[in-house]
């Protein structure tokens, strides 16, 4: 047993256990980092071990959350409780057959997200959306439709990062009046950018100290990214498309063999409690899924989406994902960054 599992079961309760059927351990795969941190202080310690319940972090990636689900199918109990993914991931797993289907009878909170974010493997627990980034001092006024970054003023001035590339190509897609379900119209629109001398890079960080150094212009990632990196001094504003915002959404799901099933469950539903929203919401600037949590206004206006921004949202196919992921990434490597 490690160090961290054992700091964990030693932790003491702060109140006597609830029912036997949602206490004890349970095992949460996971991110670390921020959102492992959050978990435990805005979830794990308020909301569930005065109940009883001993949730262990096991961190690693998600394609190894994803390899172990897989191959722990035949099992008679799985590794995992809980299992934290993408929400593509985890509609991949959940079309499997791997993952419990999640309702309000299960998880009530569940009745209180907001319908655009509803899927039947997932609990959608935190959310952020595609938005457009640029440099005040070099963009002005601040491109809003991504058909407005393949100008000749951002000539090896745009940039993107090498693990977003699905959702690079979704845009340039939409650009060229494809949507979620083809994205083949965006091959050309990649190509433009390749032109323009687009640059690639390995991770959301380089590319971070890219638009620090203004080696960058422009991109397009996530909101709650904008708002990091505008607390950690990089340049950059951000508009949400007016195309609509396509939303990420980070989830969480339960296995079909779930040891401590019950607990998982009751863990899930603590996760959309409107009180643990907040923590993540100003560390990490991503939204709360549910109609009944509230931020302070000046973070609402900085990280979130109007009522008609909320009513346009974009949802992706996650089938034609599966269906064409490598096709597309094989012109991503092959055609765009070659």
């Amino acid at each position: 047993m490690s160090l961290a599992r054992r700091a964990l079961l030693l932790a003491p309760l702060a109140a006597p256990a609830i029912a036997s059927a949602q206490t004890g351990e349970l095992v949460v795969g996971t991110w670390g980092g921020d959102y492992a941190a959050l978990l435990a202080s805005e979830i794990e310690q308020p909301l569930l071990r005065p109940r009883g319940l001993l949730p262990v972090h096991e961190v690693g990636t998600p394609a190894a959350r994803k390899t172990r689900l897989i191959a722990e199918r035949s099992s008679r109990r799985a590794s995992m409780d809980v299992v934290c993914l993408g929400d593509a991931d985890t509609h991949a797993i959940g079309q499997m057959g791997l993952l419990e289907e999640l309702t309000p009878e299960k998880v009530p909170n569940l009745a209180k997200v907001i319908p655009a974010l509803r899927y039947p493997y997932t609990l959608p627990h935190i959310y952020s959306v595609r938005a457009i980034l640029s440099n005040p001092a070099r963009m002005d006024p601040a491109p809003t439709r991504y058909d407005q970054l393949f100008v000749e003023g951002l000539r090896n001035r745009i940039g993107f990062s090498d693990l977003l590339f699905t959702h690079i190509t979704e845009s340039a897609a939409i650009a060229a009046g494809g949507d979620e379900g083809n994205h083949r119209p965006g091959r050309g629109k990649l190509l433009e950018w390749k032109r323009l001398g687009a640059r690639v890079y390995p991770s959301n960080e380089v590319l971070a100290a890219a638009l620090k150094s203004e080696e960058v212009w422009a991109t397009i990632i996530w909101l709650g990214r904008a708002y990091m990196w505008r607390k950690a001094g990089i340049p950059v504003v951000a508009r949400i498309p007016e195309e609509g915002a396509t939303p990420y959404i980070s989830c969480a799901c339960v296995p079909k063999n779930a040891r401590n099933k019950e607990a998982a469950f009751a863990y899930l539903d603590a996760m959309l409690d409107p009180r643990a929203a907040l923590g993540f919401a100003e560390r990490m600037g991503f939204l709360p899924t549910t109609t009944d949590a509230t931020l302070p206004l000046a973070l609402q206006a900085e990280i979130g989406l109007t009522a008609e921004q909320q009513a346009k949202l974009r949802r992706q196919d996650f089938d034609y994902l599966a269906r064409t992921n490598a096709e597309t990434l094989d012109f991503w490597n092959r055609e765009f960054k070659g």
